[in-house]
């Protein structure tokens, strides 16, 4: 049973309170909270149920506080050109100065997009005495996921970020989700489209990242259910790199006069904007993209993209600093806190 409220005078139950349940000592109580030996294991029963029956709730910051713990924390996201992991990137660096104040130590690393082994290399590389939590923007493969799994089983927390691996031992999965991402994508241009039966483009950046997998999927249920005049195509994967992107697109442009739509589902949105500029068509095919990037923000504005999908990089950050803190200490989270929105943005909200 609870009891917040000691005597009704708006106190907490104290270590004072379950020593003397207990009938042990101070230095005892604090033994057994602390998980430390010395302790005779009927003596040890004893002090856990005064525990639970005066209510006692430890105060897990005070602790640390007095102990002066660091939480060592770090990031490992894939590099390249693609603009909104440089902004998560950004953003860690940013947070650095004021994550020192709560005691938080952050790092970070990159490694290559898309590179199921070059990521195992570096998961294998972490040492759970140096690290006490890690997020990591992951691809989904199977060596992947034993990759977290080993870093689980020797006691590190992980939450994965922006991309999910499920199956694995994770402890919490940062980032929108990414199935209704798709399904709103695809009611945007359903709706765009309303007179115009053609088909729909889909530009990803690697079937290897769930993400993209689940945009897709979400994307291609409402379409095929709800707006069958139009046609989804396969994917045309351009590994988020601009360059490849436009090369794929244009090809692709100039084969299918009967594109109405695009949906890109990764980053690579420059490519896309060169495409279609290049393409010089009397009609442009609506387009709807991810991530409101300065890059993004300017093609909104100017017309070439109809609206973004956006999450907040500044929220998943923090929030997977929080959870991951809080997994660290073993106490739970408040999950509606960490929910990442899905954010839309046309050309007369752009913030």
């Amino acid at each position: 049973m609870n009891h917040p409220d000691k005597f009704g005078l708006g106190l907490r139950p104290t270590i004072h309170d379950v020593a003397h349940a207990a009938r042990v000592s101070l230095a005892t109580v604090d033994r057994v909270l602390n998980g430390r030996n010395g302790v005779r294991p009927a003596t040890r029963e004893r002090v856990l149920a005064a525990v639970k029956a005066v209510g006692y709730e430890r105060d897990v910051a005070a602790a640390n506080l007095s102990k002066r713990r660091e939480y060592r924390i770090h990031f490992v996201l894939p590099a390249g050109p693609n603009s909104f992991m440089r902004g998560i990137e950004d953003e860690v660096a940013s947070l650095c100065g004021p994550a020192r104040q709560d005691r938080v130590q952050l790092s970070l690393q990159t490694v290559p997009p898309f590179d199921a082994p070059g990521l195992v290399t570096a998961l294998h590389a972490i040492d759970p005495k140096r690290v006490d939590g890690l997020a990591v923007v992951a691809t989904d493969a199977p060596i992947v996921r034993e990759a977290i799994d080993g870093l689980v089983a020797r006691g590190l927390p992980v939450v994965t970020l922006v991309s999910d691996v499920p199956s694995s031992r994770r402890g919490h999965f940062v980032g929108i989700d990414n199935v209704t991402a798709g399904r709103t994508a695809a009611g945007l241009l359903g709706r765009f489209c309303h007179d115009r039966p053609g088909d729909l483009a889909v530009v990803a950046g690697s079937g290897l990242v769930r993400d993209h997998v689940e945009r897709r999927l979400g994307f291609e249920q409402v379409i095929r259910t709800e707006y069958r005049q139009l046609k989804v195509l396969p994917s045309i994967e351009g590994l988020d790199e601009p360059d490849l992107v436009d090369e794929l697109l244009s090809d692709l442009l100039a084969q299918n006069p009967s594109i109405v739509g695009i949906y890109s589902l990764g980053a690579g949105t420059r490519g896309v904007s060169r495409a279609l500029t290049r393409a010089g068509l009397a009609r442009r095919p609506w387009t709807v993209v991810h991530e409101l990037t300065p890059h993004a923000r300017q093609e909104l504005r100017s017309g070439v993209f109809d609206a973004v999908l956006h999450q907040d990089i500044g929220h998943e950050v923090r929030s997977a600093i929080r959870v991951l803190r809080a997994r660290i200490d073993g106490r739970p989270f408040v999950p509606a806190q960490e929910r990442i929105r899905i954010e839309v943005f046309l050309r007369d909200n752009i913030p």
